[in-house]
């Protein structure tokens, strides 16, 4: 079993060509000439199938830490960043882990990525100026840090005693956001591939790159990746795993094709106000939120917020715009909870009928989540998801009869003993009526 690393694995390339223009030279020197042909060796990708991207501006000025990988870099984007560094050493244990279980060479995995190159560097939407053997070799280190430590989680016996990231000083909870960033993504058929030239998963009983990643995700981010979903949910097709996790929630029906002429809802308590009764739906689908206007009842799927909710939502709601999908289902989501929860008030009503399970600091901090989400969301009235719930919604708050009903239950009869009260009070008055009406027939 051949296992050795190759020389420039831990080194910079020293061939790489860093090119600067001398203006005071002709453009014909051999120096120049040498350049331009190095360059028109770098594939450029500007291709159609690209799906991983830098994160646009316009969003990055709104929370430029929930882009930026903390302790790892996956991929070209980050690659350069020297804060990240010190990873290096831990992807070539990881590597030098990953061929010590298998009976496949360094120069195996290599030649795989090499003859996958130009699908690989047209999966980003920058150009990425790596020669050819340098791109190679990143691919793998990082490509096999993300199934190692995705493996490492689950099973405790892939995890070495000198291993940092599992044992102090415990550096897993960086690491396992940082893979969930659009920036920090590997395209997920290289993961595919390395797989499956590797025996690695035959070691592990019933494991498979796809159960593995849905096991991950379901233990970090439990709301948007439930366990019954793995068996109705293709994910074959995902770009990545940012795009795995925008794949677990498809909307069970579509909504028609008509547009609504303002797209606004009441809040929780102006809803609640018009007797609106809100339900925790048995659906582990967070788009499966339905309105049963007979009874007035919003069932709505719990969502589970923790220090990281914004990032993970955020990263989605980025592949979302800059992916340029048909339908912005996460936009969509983001956009009518904004709606429902404009106020304190309003997530704790959510929180007593158990659909939100909120770990921050006050509910305010959630109230602040969606209002920072909606900033430089996109949402489009013709193809919003929600638009036939926020037109029936609309249309039971404006009902006169539904707020007077609503008022007289909540103010009135909302306890045993306030119903019992009022209950006695019109007794009283129907007495005294009848009592006024008997001494009238007996004068006359």
């Amino acid at each position: 079993m051949e296992s050795g690393l190759p020389s420039t694995i831990n080194h910079e390339l020293s061939h790489q060509v860093v090119c600067i223009k001398d203006e005071t030279k002709s453009f014909s020197s051999s120096t120049h000439v040498v350049c331009i042909k190095e360059e028109l060796k770098i594939p450029i990708a500007f291709s159609t199938t690209c799906a991983i991207y830098k994160i646009p501006e316009r969003l990055r000025e709104l929370n430029g830490k929930a882009y930026t990988p903390r302790v790892v870099s996956i991929g070209p984007i980050h690659h350069r960043n020297e804060k990240l560094k010190a990873m290096q050493d831990h992807k070539i244990m990881y590597l030098q882990e990953f061929l010590a279980r298998t009976n496949v060479s360094v120069d195996d995995f290599i030649e795989l990525i090499k003859e996958k190159e130009t699908r690989l560097r047209n999966c980003y939407a920058e150009t990425i100026a790596f020669s050819s053997e340098y791109f190679s070799e990143m691919i793998l280190l990082d490509a096999v840090f993300v199934i190692m430590f995705l493996l490492k989680c689950k099973y405790r016996d892939f995890r070495g005693s000198r291993d940092s990231i599992f044992y102090p000083p415990y550096k897993s909870v960086e690491v396992r956001l940082d893979i969930c960033l659009l920036e920090n993504q590997l395209p997920f058929f290289i993961l595919e591939e390395l797989c499956r030239l590797s025996p690695v998963f035959g070691i592990c009983p019933k494991a498979t790159l796809i159960e593995l990643i849905h096991w991950f995700f379901s233990h970090e981010w439990g709301s948007w990746a439930v366990g019954e979903f793995l068996e109705k949910i293709d994910f074959s097709e995902a770009k990545h795993l940012v795009d795995f996790l925008t794949i677990y929630h498809q909307p069970t029906e579509q909504q028609p094709n008509e547009g609504l002429e303002v797209l606004t809802a009441p809040s929780v308590k102006e809803l609640h106000q018009a007797g609106v009764k809100f339900v925790l739906s048995s659906s582990k689908n967070l788009l499966d939120i339905k309105f049963d206007r007979n009874k007035g009842r919003l069932e709505i799927p719990r969502l589970q917020f923790v220090d990281d909710s914004e990032i993970i939502i955020r990263n989605m709601q980025a592949f979302e715009q800059c992916h340029g999908l048909k339908h912005g289902y996460v936009g969509d989501y983001i956009f009518l909870m904004g709606l429902f929860v404009s106020a304190s008030k309003d997530v704790e009503m959510l929180v007593e009928n158990r659909i939100i399970e909120n770990w921050l600091p006050s509910n305010e901090e959630v109230v602040k989540v969606f209002y920072n989400l909606n900033k430089q969301n996109s949402v489009w009235g013709r193809t919003f998801l929600f638009k036939g719930l926020i037109k029936d919604l609309n249309a039971f708050y404006e009902r006169p009869w539904n707020k007077w009903k609503a008022n007289l239950k909540q103010n009135y009869f909302n306890t045993p003993w306030a119903t019992l009260s009022v209950s006695a009070a019109v007794i009283l008055l129907i007495l005294t009526v009848l009592q006024s009406v008997c001494s009238i027939l007996q004068v006359v």
